[in-house]
This record gives C-alpha cells, sequence and structure tokens, in this order.
C-alpha cells in the first residue's frame, strides 16, 4: 500500500487478500493517507487481514474520505480489531456505499453501523463464522437500529451467530417486513440466531422475493424447520411450519 500513495489518484479497485490457512497477518495502513492518493477508489477489500491503524506523521488537511466508495470488505477468518471508530474514519464520506462485508469483525457494533453516512445499503454480511468465542458470548442488542436505517434497501442481510436477543430480532424482522418495497429482501441468513418462529412470521409473510433463507442451527425454532431454504415456494410452505 506505500508503493501507490501518491501514485494512484484514478484508481478503482483495491485488494489485498492472503490464504486461509495464513497465520496473523497484520497490515499498517494509513487510511487519511490511502483516502487521499486514491479519492476515486469504488472497491475497497481487505480479506483475512488486520489492518492496523497508522496515523500520518505530519498534519495534513482533512480529506474527503472515500466519495465513490461501493464495496468495502474488510472479512477475516481469524480476529479482527476493526472498532467503530476504524469503520467510521473509513467510511464518514462513503454516502454511496452498496456492499458492507464485516463477517469475522466482532467488535462493531449496531449503534456505529447505523450512524454511518451510506443511506442505501443492499448488502450487509456480518456473520461470525470463525471467533472461537461465538456461543460464549453474553446476548446482545442492536440490531433493529440496523434494520430500521436500511429497511428499504436491503437486498442481501448476514447475521449469523451473532447472539442478539430474541425480542431484539423480533423488532429487526418487524422492520424489513414494513419496508414499502416487498420485494427487495432476497437472501436472509440467521443461523445460530435467537430467531422465533413469530419474528420469522412477520418478514416471511411479507416479503415477496425472498429466495434463500438460513435458519440451520437456531436453537429457539422447533426441530425440523433448522434448515437452508432455497425459493420463493420452499420458504413459504415454513409458514404453515411455523403455527
Amino acid at each position: 500500500i506505500k508503493q501507490i500513495l501518491g501514485f494512484c489518484p484514478d484508481l478503482e479497485f483495491l485488494e489485498v487478500n492472503t490464504k486461509l490457512d495464513s497465520k496473523d497477518c497484520e497490515l499498517p495502513v494509513c487510511i487519511q493517507a490511502l483516502q487521499m492518493a486514491c479519492p476515486k477508489l469504488k472497491t475497497f477489500r481487505m480479506l483475512n487481514v488486520r489492518p492496523l491503524h497508522k496515523k500520518m506523521r505530519t498534519g495534513a488537511d482533512s480529506t474527503l474520505g472515500f466519495p465513490l466508495l461501493e464495496e468495502l470488505c474488510i472479512a477475516t477468518t481469524t480476529y479482527s480489531y476493526m472498532t467503530d471508530k476504524d469503520l467510521w474514519d473509513i467510511l464518514f464520506g462513503s454516502t454511496r456505499l452498496r456492499v458492507l462485508d464485516l463477517r469475522g469483525c466482532s467488535r462493531i457494533t449496531p449503534s456505529g453501523l447505523s450512524k454511518l453516512p451510506c443511506l442505501e445499503l443492499e448488502c450487509l454480511f456480518w456473520g461470525q463464522y470463525f471467533s472461537s468465542s461465538v456461543g460464549l458470548s453474553s446476548p446482545k442488542a442492536g440490531i433493529h437500529m440496523v434494520t430500521q436505517k436500511w429497511r428499504q434497501t436491503l437486498q442481501q442481510l448476514d447475521i449469523s451467530n451473532q447472539l442478539f436477543t430474541a425480542e431484539d430480532l423480533e423488532i429487526a424482522m418487524s422492520n424489513l417486513a414494513q419496508a414499502t418495497e416487498a420485494d427487495t429482501l432476497r437472501s436472509l441468513n440467521l443461523s445460530g440466531t435467537r430467531i422465533t418462529p413469530p419474528a420469522l412470521r412477520s418478514v416471511i409473510g411479507q416479503t415477496t422475493a425472498l429466495s434463500y433463507l438460513n435458519l440451520s442451527s437456531c436453537r429457539y425454532l422447533p426441530r425440523g424447520v433448522k434448515r437452508i431454504y432455497r425459493g420463493q415456494k420452499d420458504i413459504h410452505q415454513l409458514l404453515d411450519k411455523l403455527d
């Protein structure tokens, strides 16, 4: 990343990737310097690395962030240092963001997400797949703030293994069900969550385009329904089993 600073003002795509079996891969990144060097960046991916935020050595004028950014991916298979502040420092100017991949970023909170400036997010991937603490954490709340903010635009939502309370999830699903465009949501991954039958009924009964639904390992659901559903017919037949 150091080599591109100051040399790629028209760069639109940047990806830093490592193998899944790579050991600790920490990457010092000065986000402000990167924003100044690549103001036209549209896709920024850091896959399976741990970005360590560095400050600029000398004072510099404030930047506009990444005003054209449409996709940010900071997914990891290991531990993530990413906090709400770190995420804000990257996205404070990214009003056009459509895809946000935060898989493995356990320190990010619903409150932090709800404050982001992007109003038309289409895909949010926030599953916790690889953390050793999955299943051991205390219940948390706030996912309803996320679905409230983007209920009109979300096409794909993945919150697998996020331990939000059943009550919080019910409000969150109700938010999605109340979206004026019932054909927006297409994919919903609730694997390993505390989703309940009432919460499911509200969203399944209202969304008309939902074609992927993952309910595997959902312990609050009755036996026989904890699986992956594909296709609208398969999903709507689930309603009869939830009564």
